[in-house]
């Protein structure tokens, strides 16, 4: 069992990360863990304790803690679309189970350059969106059927579970494409579908960590520090979305997630 201990300097960390990964999902609406995962793995490069599968433990576990308010919020704002959700959960709970099993074979060194590659197509996936201005479809348009999104499901539960992200990163651009919904309608599904599949993905993630290393309760202690300013931090950064260009906001996520791309890269082939 690896040895866990964190100092007050690792705890005030922690705390940043949580804030800081909130204030960035509150601006720009997407999911904290693709901020903290990177972030915890660079600043805690190094430590005896420090591995990809404990930061994804704990970022799985403050999904579930993100996702429930944010569903209850388009639920209230009346931009939950029932009938996607509904049909996206067989597919995206059967997704995370797999991502979590599939995970769980790789070493900490592959986790790492399979989490910066997917930075790497975040960050070409913003700047696409920045440079291609497209009209939103009308509701007619809709095509919500079950193959659809079944695919939209299963894409979203498999990257959820093998990298320990909340799957909306995925999700919303795809069923945008392929259910014909509003940006709004298809982060609703995807945040409330997360609602049901973070605690599963969450729950079998911890339950299968000690076979790297950590006791059961490592990633929970590391989620306890990161959920309150998390969640502080995305009533932040919602507040400064109006005052601050979307276009300026997306750019410096881009770059930064591009940066934090290449600096797991480095560190995967160096420990490798």
């Amino acid at each position: 069992m690896l040895e866990f201990t964190l100092t007050s300097v690792d705890i005030v960390l922690l705390l940043i990360v949580g804030l800081g990964a909130g204030v960035v999902g509150g601006m720009l609406g997407i999911g904290g863990s693709i901020i903290t995962i990177p972030a915890m793995a660079i600043i805690f490069f190094g430590r005896s304790w420090s591995s990809q599968h404990l930061f994804q433990a704990a970022a799985m576990i403050s999904n579930v803690f993100v996702a429930l308010p944010a569903a209850h919020r388009h639920k209230r704002t009346g931009l939950l679309t029932p009938g996607l959700h509904r049909l996206m959960l067989p597919g995206t709970i059967l997704g995370v189970i797999g991502g979590v099993l599939v995970s769980d074979l790789l070493s900490d060194r592959v986790l790492k350059l399979m989490f910066a590659m997917f930075l790497v197509w975040v960050a070409g996936e913003t700047f696409a969106k920045l440079i291609a201005r497209k009209a939103e479809p009308d509701a007619p348009d809709a095509r919500i059927t079950m193959p659809r999104a079944s695919l939209v499901g299963s894409a979203m539960g498999t990257i959820s579970g093998l990298l320990g992200v909340g799957g909306g990163t995925v999700a919303v651009p795809l069923a945008h494409k392929l259910c014909h919904l509003k940006w709004s309608q298809c982060i609703a599904a995807s945040a409330a579908a997360m609602c049901v599949t973070a605690p599963i993905g969450a729950i079998l993630k911890v339950s299968r960590i000690e076979a790297h290393g950590h006791a059961w309760f490592h990633p929970i202690v590391i989620a306890l520090m990161l959920i309150p300013t998390a969640t502080l931090g995305s009533y932040l950064g919602a507040s400064l979305t109006p005052r601050v260009p979307v276009r300026i906001l997306r750019s410096l996520f881009a770059l930064a997630v591009l940066g934090a791309a290449i600096r797991l890269l480095w560190q995967a082939n160096t420990s490798g």
